[in-house]
């Protein structure tokens, strides 16, 4: 049924790539690229802002079999990340109630400069799970692998070892959703019977009784809101008397804790351009050689989705003046010498 929404949602959304050309004074030439098999880019299907200010093209492709794609590009150049941040606070975009920002630093070492740039997606909840607790190193870089890299390996030679790594991370990332939708569900049940839940139901929040929320989820995957609505998840979960007691309050925090978790969200991908050498990244490589990150709702679910990149650049003068002091100093101390 989720699958289906989804893709009934991304029906019109056309496939966009962002990319950030960070410049060493901290400027940023951000370029926009959206392909769309219908000539359709209404907001509510984009997935980042643009606006007037924007140099926008439109152009269209013709594929061999006769196939039309409609491409919008935009291109604006922001004088530092703060402008860039500035326009996210205003995003009227689909995207727009989730939070984005960009951050940019400079170091300077003598004999070089060093940069960060990031782009961060903040999380949809608070209080939740770590990833990192559920998958180990080879699986979180699959999982937030970029959908082409994920479909080359699927169907590459070592198809079937990737398969059943695909098929272990779907475990795995149900087995941490449930949780902490479990965390999220507490949480805010929590502030709706603050003062007013006895000490026998406080002693028990969160521990005891996201346990057992957890455990009524897995018990009753398949027909949970049939169930719950009769009252009787929330009496196992709480205990007879509160079950009923506070059945609106656990009714109230269900609805919640789900619209964080079924989110409609429009997928897209990130590039990053940095100046000079790049050194560190959390980025992938695409087909060009460029860094790229996925991003959707998975990935900013219980952390900060922090997409960042590190590069160098050497100060030549720096190389200059010390090499011309180190001849200096050798000179005197040869003349010294022969003195």
């Amino acid at each position: 049924m989720l699958v289906i929404m989804m893709i009934a949602f991304s029906c019109d959304e056309p496939v966009t790539v962002v990319t950030n050309i960070v410049h060493a004074d901290g400027s940023v030439t951000r370029r926009i690229e959206m392909r769309n098999t219908k000539n359709l880019f209404e907001k509510s299907g984009l997935q980042v802002p643009f606006d007037r200010t924007w140099v926008v093209k439109d152009t269209i492709e013709v594929g061999l079999k006769g196939d039309t794609t409609w491409i919008k590009r935009a291109e604006k150049v922001f004088r530092n990340v703060e402008e860039i941040n500035a326009t996210y606070r205003t995003d009227s975009s689909s995207n727009g109630k989730f939070p984005r920002h960009a951050s940019f630093s400079r170091k300077f070492r003598w004999f070089s400069n060093s940069y960060r740039f990031s782009e961060i997606v903040e999380k949809r909840i608070s209080g939740g799970y770590p990833l990192k607790d559920f998958m180990n190193d080879k699986e979180l870089y699959y999982f937030y692998s970029p959908e082409d890299l994920k479909y080359s390996k699927l169907h590459g030679p070592d198809s079937l070892k990737y398969k059943m790594l695909a098929d272990t991370i779907d475990k795995k990332n149900l087995d941490w959703t449930i949780k902490n939708f479990a965390a999220s569900w507490v949480e805010e049940f929590s502030k709706l019977t603050a003062g007013k839940a006895g000490p026998d139901l406080s002693a028990e929040l969160p521990g005891p009784i996201e346990a057992r929320f957890i455990k009524v989820i897995n018990e009753n995957m398949e027909k949970f809101d049939s169930i719950w609505a009769t009252g009787f998840l929330q009496r196992k979960i709480l205990g007879e008397e509160n079950g009923v007691k506070f059945k609106i309050e656990a009714d109230s925090a269900l609805t919640v804790a789900g619209n964080k978790i079924l989110i409609d969200y429009k997928s897209y991908s990130v590039r990053i351009v940095m100046p000079g050498k790049l050194i560190r990244t959390n980025g992938y490589l695409d087909s060009t050689r460029n860094l790229i990150w996925p991003v959707n709702a998975d990935l900013f679910f219980s952390e900060d989705y922090v997409m960042w990149a590190e590069s160098r650049t050497p100060n030549i003068w720096a190389w200059v003046v010390s090499g011309l002091f180190l001849l200096f100093v050798v000179t005197g101390i040869v003349l010294k010498q022969k003195k």
